[in-house]
This record gives structure tokens, sequence and C-alpha cells, in this order.
């Protein structure tokens, strides 16, 4: 059995994995309106918690990724629409021997749709190197709920991620228009920057979470309130550029930051929709 982080399977395990998504509102329910797959991404349709949206369970077959493996992710939820896409565990990025990993995420949401994308954690293994782009294409009238995790190190084995490269960033157009950009990069002595105090300050983990739709200044007061009582070693803050609500985490335990990022994103589904403030199971599988 090969090792997955060896330099054989590095070079000759690259893959092309693909899932489309889209939903649409007919009938009064919103619906499947298209699917396409290719491995190792699988797409899973659970059953809804009561009085919950439409799910799309994201599965990688593979058990991780490596460097020359590509990724590409496309929802769309057409007018009216309302559905989530969640990931069923945590994506697993290994060790690479020079070439990167590389995750396109697309998130459309038309008129009057809701968009929820909300992936479990991303986890670094030391030497692995990480490009992703999310991009976000929001009708003015969408409303639209999208984050990620990072962690630097499989945390559990008392392992820290040393070197390595990581471009994680955003794209968020309104209407056609771009009005928010974003990305984080750390490359090379990834332990230097995480723990330096202008870094992340000796951060385990990061999150984002973006929220872009016509109430986004509405939130801003509740994303405040949230940090302002944050769990002990989470640090975190809230912000609104150009109609996209931003929240951000960074902690020293990976554990503790997943939980006050699931607990946030429950509130802010319920405050906006109505829907009910919880995750879902797979979330705490």
């Amino acid at each position: 059995m090969l090792d997955a982080t060896s330099p054989f399977e590095a070079q000759t395990a690259k893959v092309d994995g693909r899932a489309e998504i889209s939903f649409a509102h007919r009938g009064g329910q919103t619906r499947l309106a298209h699917l396409y797959q290719h491995e190792p991404l699988r797409v899973l349709f659970p059953a809804p918690a009561n009085g919950d949206i439409p799910q799309a369970a994201l599965v990688t077959t593979s058990g991780g990724l490596v460097g020359g493996d590509h990724l590409a992710i496309t929802i769309t939820n057409e007018a009216g629409s309302s559905a989530m896409a969640v990931a069923q565990a945590a994506e697993k990025v290994y060790r690479s021997t020079g070439e990167d990993c590389v995750i396109d995420v697309d998130l459309n949401a038309e008129d009057g749709a809701w968009l929820e994308y909300l992936p479990q954690e991303t986890i670094l293994f030391d030497g692995a190197r990480l490009r992703r782009q999310t991009n976000i294409h929001a009708h003015p009238n969408a409303r639209l709920l999208a984050g990620e995790v990072l962690v630097f190190g499989r945390i559990g084995r008392g392992e820290r991620m040393q070197s390595g490269l990581v471009r994680d960033a955003w794209k968020v157009s309104i209407g056609g228009r771009l009005t928010w950009a974003d990305a984080l990069r750390l490359d090379g002595d990834i332990v230097a920057q995480l723990d330096h105090p202008a870094g992340l300050g000796g951060a385990a983990s990061m999150a984002t979470a973006v929220y872009v739709g016509p109430d986004a200044a509405d939130h801003l007061d509740y994303g405040r309130a949230f940090f302002s009582n944050c769990e002990d070693g989470v640090i975190g803050g809230a912000s609104l550029v150009n109609g996209v609500a931003t929240a951000r985490w960074i902690g020293a335990d990976a554990q503790i930051l997943r939980k006050s990022f699931a607990d946030y994103w429950a509130g802010l589904r319920a405050r906006i929709m109505g829907y009910p403030a919880r995750l879902p199971r797979l979330w705490h599988v």
C-alpha cells in the first residue's frame, strides 16, 4: 500500500474532479435541476431535517488531495430557490513534491435565491501546496452565505504545518460588478508566518464566513456582538464592505474555532431566513 504522501503517489495520482449542481424553484418547491459529477467528487442528497432546506453533500472519494490534483465545484441556485451544499467530511491536502493542489469554487445565486456553501475543515499537512479560488456571483436580490475553515497541520497528532504554500482567495460580484476581493497567502516558512505577532499570532486554524445580500448591513451588529462574547482562545471580528458582510476567526485550538464558526453560522441563517438555528447532521458526524 502506497503512503499517501510519497513522491511516487504525488507524481502519479493526479485527479480532475468536478461537480456541477443547480437547484430550481418549481411547483412551489426547490428541486434539483442539473447534476454533473466526475470522480473523485461525488454528490449525495441526504434528507434535510424537518423545517430545513434541500441539501447537497459533497464527497471526495479519493480520501485527500496531493500536488497536481484539481477540483472544480459549481453550484447555482436559480431564481427563488433555496438550498445548501455541505461537505461530508474534512478535506485533507497532503504533502506535495512541488506541484500545487488547485480548488476552484463558483457559487451563483439568482434573483431571490438563498444559497449556503458550508465546507468542513481543509486540513493542510506539512509541505502541502494549496491554491483555492472561491468566486461568488450574486443577483442584487439574492442572499448567499459561504465559508471556509483552514487547519494548519494534523493538530490531533501534534503536528503543525512547517512549510508549503497556502493561497486562499475570494472574489464577490453583485449584479455583475466586482464588489469585494480578498486573498490569504502563506508561502515558504509557514510556521514563522503563523507564529509571528504580525501574522497569525500562533494560530493553528482560521476561518472565514461571507454573507452577500441586500440586507447585509443589517447583520453587522450581530457579528460584532457575537465576537464580543467569543470563546476563550478564539479571536475574531466582523466587517462590512460594499454590501459584503465578513466574519473571520483565528485560534490556537481548531475544535474551539470550529464550534464558534458553527454557532455563528447557525445564528446568522436563523436571523436572515428564519431557518432552524442548526447545522446539518453531517457537520456533527
